[in-house]
């Protein structure tokens, strides 16, 4: 009797990995709802007409796509007129120097994706950066604790549609410049979004950081160790676990808090997007604004899986890794 080839081994417990609950049943959830969504929005009329269904949702898609192309195109030959302008000029007159002026054209819906993921990040960055420092300071003194839990448990209910004015005004009356690095309104949704998303990342990491074995702390100090070396080689490892539990929930967050406040602030962005059609009330407004719910939603699926991703690559204790 013949041996297995090996590849054909490896093979074979390839496919069988692909279990029947692994397949068949994401693919049956996701073809039933499309069912049922299509048979639901055929009962739905609204103002704006028929409530969309997937047909029409992926018309919108391929109608947002030709709209971003189409506008690149003329964004391309806006800038051609102007180096032919220049050019023409400076044939006549070679000390002349030309200036390029920006495109100012409205934003396609792949724009403000873009300007949405660029904002939301970040925010989550300033967020992660103020979060962590502050919950190991936070998880190693109690003082510390109970001088700031009350703090933080008063501000961490608190809705963005709150923040929003505040932050908004904050930011007109102290970033005043003639010349600004960043504009207001990236500032105002940035600010928004790391003081609503940071409070799960400072809670889990200060609960990490006291849930620390004591046997490690022992180590720590029958070695001496500094408290920055300490933080280094104690405190952070056996804290990740639970500092990217904090980090998961605080980035989903971040991502709602920004729609919800480009929205309402009018700020470029997929809120803004979402608003504007809303406002437009064209035919075909419902389908474009599916689309941008969609896109929320599977963008949100990749920044979750994203982060999973790196706490897969940094953290020793896989099993407590959440799916």
């Amino acid at each position: 009797m013949k041996t297995p080839n090996i590849s054909t081994t490896a093979l074979k417990d390839w496919l069988a990995s692909f279990s029947l609950k692994a397949i068949f049943f994401p693919i049956f959830g996701i073809v039933a709802f499309l069912l049922l969504w299509q048979v639901g929005a055929s009962k739905v009329h609204t103002s704006l007409g028929e409530f969309p269904g997937p047909v029409v949702v992926y018309q919108q898609w391929n109608s947002l796509l030709d709209d971003h192309r189409r506008e690149k195109v003329k964004e391309t030959k806006f800038y051609e007129r102007q180096e032919v302008r220049i050019e023409k000029r400076q044939a006549k007159d070679p000390s002349y120097v030309g200036k390029i002026r920006s495109y100012t054209g409205k934003p396609t819906f792949f724009e403000q994706i873009f300007t949405s993921l660029y904002t939301v990040l970040a925010g989550f960055g300033l967020a992660t950066l103020i979060a962590i420092p502050v919950g190991i300071l936070i998880g190693l003194n109690s003082s510390v604790y109970s001088a700031l839990n009350p703090i933080i448990q008063i501000f961490k209910p608190v809705s963005p549609l709150a923040w929003l004015p505040l932050v908004t005004m904050v930011v007109s009356a102290t970033y005043v410049t003639n010349d600004p690095m960043f504009s207001k309104s990236f500032l105002t949704s940035m600010f928004t979004v790391t003081l609503c998303c940071m409070w799960p990342t400072l809670v889990n990491t200060a609960v990490g950081v006291a849930a620390i074995d004591k046997d490690l702390l022992n180590v720590s100090k029958v070695l001496q160790l500094g408290w920055l070396t300490h933080v280094v080689k104690i405190v952070i490892p056996s804290a990740i676990p639970l500092m990217f539990t904090g980090l998961r929930l605080s980035l989903g967050i971040a991502w709602m808090v920004l729609i919800a406040a480009e929205m309402l602030a009018q700020n470029p962005g997929l809120g803004k997007f979402v608003w504007d059609e809303f406002q437009n009330g064209s035919s075909n407004s419902l389908g474009r604004i599916m689309v941008a719910v969609l896109m929320i939603g599977f963008i949100g699926f990749l920044l979750d899986r994203a982060m999973l991703t790196v706490q897969r690559f940094v953290s020793w204790d896989k099993s407590q890794i959440l799916r």
